[in-house]
Parts: structure tokens; sequence; C-alpha cells
């Protein structure tokens, strides 16, 4: 019999976005490594994106476990439709948000500590503490976020002290770039930290998604770290045929803090500049953007050569990298943020696309890409740099240039990440 393991998640298929893809594909291989997975899952879930292509993924000797959950969330989107925004973590600058929106804000963070669905905490902790005993599992996995699903596995450790539990963090709680925009009270504050705090203290093991964060975890007290990151599946393959036009993608959601504002001012300088570039240019968009990123480029040069294919289903979006000469992604203008790794790099490089990233200084992807050579990093203060590379990227389209970018991927493949994942579980 294979040792049983039991995975607490708020996401799963049908959800869509990135919250979904890190356990979709831990569970596919970790039947091959000796370990039957359960998963545990709300009945009624109120995802922000749906994706019903994802269920095909689903490992049919994944056993699947749910429960009902009670989530505010249903009553704040009648209110304003930009609760669904701030539940997918999409943030309006405090400038633009309207007055329900600021109170939406205010209430998530000072009332739902450390979230909307708090409510499940309780009911789960009492279903789960008779079915793990009752199925004789005694490895006990939570990711976050939503936060609550690790204080349910902190309670199951206080009432099963055989159990082992291993924390997920596929983003940090207290240092999440939007953690600043909740409007916390002092109180409120204090209590996110001390129960972050006691979760970091009380697991058996930590797991972050990149190397700045396990530093930062171990700062706060947790015993065990292991920075496990995203990756890719084998479902992306590399097609280095020449686009018919020169295009930069971004795929996935773009908030208004992560706007890549110096890099519209390149590209509206050089299709101002070059009649060349500005005839061959195509500026796509796969996935929900902001209404003020749009907004903007809608008056600006730029405005005739975007593509906006809005929210497409995972193998499209692939489809859509492929299908690209050059993939971006960004990150939040702060320091704090240089941790976080985005999911879809990984899926980049596994394209063999040359990518631009743009975030702050000496950042955990700026490593990725120059231990890759998969595409360069820029600061939000970047500029000439930046133009240079892209004139530079289209010269060797213009001139059929092609290449596989990327080196040193096979690291970052789901099933050696879940190898990795397998030997951690029976160290434990």
């Amino acid at each position: 019999m294979q040792n049983r393991v039991l995975i607490v998640s708020y996401y799963w298929p049908p959800a869509g976005g990135p919250g979904v893809q890190r356990w979709l594909k831990f569970t596919k291989y970790l039947p091959d490594f000796g370990y039957e997975p359960y998963v545990y899952i709300p009945e009624n879930p109120s995802y922000p994106i749906i994706d019903l292509s994802l269920q095909k993924e689903i490992n049919p000797k994944v056993k699947i476990v749910k429960q009902p959950i009670w989530e505010p969330y249903k009553i704040a989107e009648k209110l304003t439709k930009n609760n669904k925004d701030f539940k997918a973590g999409q943030f309006e600058t405090n400038k633009k948000q309207s007055f329900l929106s600021k109170a939406s804000v205010f209430i998530r963070g000072n009332f739902f500590i450390p979230d909307a669905r708090k409510f499940w905490i309780a009911p789960s902790v009492k279903f789960l503490s008779e079915y793990l005993q009752k199925n004789k599992i005694n490895i006990l996995i939570t990711t976050g976020p939503p936060h609550s699903m690790h204080l349910i596995g902190m309670k199951l450790k206080n009432k099963i002290p055989n159990l082992k539990w291993i924390a997920d963090f596929r983003d940090p709680w207290t240092d999440i770039s939007y953690y600043s925009e909740l409007k916390l009270t002092s109180f409120a504050d204090k209590k996110h930290k001390k129960l972050e705090k006691q979760v970091m203290n009380q697991a058996d093991i930590i797991l972050s998604t990149s190397y700045t964060d396990k530093e930062n975890f171990i700062k706060l007290g947790a015993k065990n770290v292991v920075c496990i990151t995203n990756g890719f599946d084998s479902e992306i393959l590399p097609e280095s045929i020449k686009t018919s036009k020169f295009t930069l993608s971004y795929i996935g959601m773009l908030e208004t803090l992560r706007n890549p504002n110096n890099l519209w001012k390149v590209l509206n300088e050089l299709i101002t500049q070059h009649s060349d570039f500005k005839n061959d240019f195509e500026l796509k968009f796969v996935g929900k953007i902001a209404n003020s990123i749009l907004d903007e480029l809608q008056v600006s040069p730029l405005k005739n050569i975007i593509i906006n294919k809005g929210y497409l289903s995972h193998q499209e979006s692939i489809s859509e990298m492929n299908n690209s000469t050059l993939l971006l992604i960004t990150n939040f203008d702060r320091k704090k943020s240089k941790g976080i790794i985005p999911g879809k790099l990984f899926e980049y490089l596994a394209t063999g696309k040359k990518i631009i990233s743009i975030g702050p200084e000496n950042a955990d992807v700026k490593k990725i890409l120059n231990e890759t050579q998969a595409g360069k990093h820029f600061t939000y203060q970047d500029y000439d740099k930046l133009k240079f590379f892209i004139l530079s990227e289209y010269e060797k389209w213009k001139n059929n240039i092609c290449y596989f970018s990327s080196q040193d991927i096979k690291r970052f493949h789901r099933k050696k990440l879940t190898k990795q994942l397998s030997e951690i579980i029976k160290n434990l």
C-alpha cells in the first residue's frame, strides 16, 4: 500500500489561474514516487476565474474529499464587482478606488483574518480530525493563500500530535505585495503577524516558492524551510518558427500595481521613430488586464497595435506563448517583492522564447534568467537598456535568427520538482 498524503487546498479545478497549477501537478506525479494523494477542497467555492480544461489534468488516482464552505464574497460581489478582483489579489491604486471599494478592502483586511475563508476552518478541523485517523493518513499538507488553509493545518497538528504537517506558501503572508493595500488597523496587523509566526513555528516543514521567501520565512522563526519553485510540465513544447509579427506577449493577470510604465514609453518611442518597427510590431495580452492599464494604452501610439485576447484556457494560453517572439513578465516596483517568482516564468522558459522581466533590482527572477540565459531583467527605472534589448531582438527576428534560448531548465520540470517533494515527505 502506498503512503497516504492529504492536501488541503482552496483552489482546485475548475478554478483557473496560477493558484491551482502547483498542487494539480504535484498530485499528478506523487503516485510515481509511492504516495497516494488525497485532496480536501470546498464543495461550493467562489472562484474568481474558471478554466474547465484543467479538470482533464486531474490524475485519476487522486482521491477528492469535499466539504461545504460559507464565504462572504458572494455577498460582497453584489455590493461591488471589484470584490471579485480583490479576491484574486488584484488591487486598484488607492486614488482610483471608489468609496465602496475602499470599504470592502478595509473590511476584508480587518474583519476577516487571515481571509474570508476563515469560516471553513472550524468545520474542516472537526471533519478532518476524524477523517485522517479513520483513513490512516499521517501526512498533512496545507497550501495558501488563502492562509486559512494553514490555520486548519495548525489546529489539526495540535489535535493529532503524531501528524506531520507541511505548510506550503505559494505566496508569502504579511510580505505579500498587496498586504500594505489592505488598510489594516494596528490590531489587525498584529493579529496577522501573530498567526503567521505561529504557523511558521509549528509546521514541521515550510515550503517556499522562491529563494528570498525562504530567507524571510527563516527570519520569521520557521525551523525547517525548503524552497521548491513552481515549474512547467510536458504539455509545453518549444517552437522555434518565426512569428508573422514581432510579437511581445503578456500572459496572465496584470494589475495596476505591476504596470510597466517604462516599457510602454519605450514601445511608444520605437513605433513613433521607426516605421519598420511600427509595421512589424504587435503587443498581445492574454488574461485579465486592469482597465486602468488598458485605458492608458488606448490614448497612446500603441492603441492600434494591441491584441487583447482576454482570458483563455491554460492550453490556449500555451499556444499563444509559442506564437510570440518575446514574453513579458512584471513584478511590483518594491524591494520587498524581489522574492516573487510568478508561476508563468517556468512555462515561458519551456517555450524557449526570450523573456523580458521588469521588477525590483536583484530579483529572484533575474537569478533564474541569468542561469538559464533565457532573457533579461530590468528595473522600472531602466529605459535605454530596455530599448536596446528590444531593438536587438527585433533585428534578430528580421534576420530570421531563430533559437531555443533556455538552458538548464530540466530541473524545473514538474516531475523533477515532485521527486524533490517526495524526498522531503520521506524524511519526515
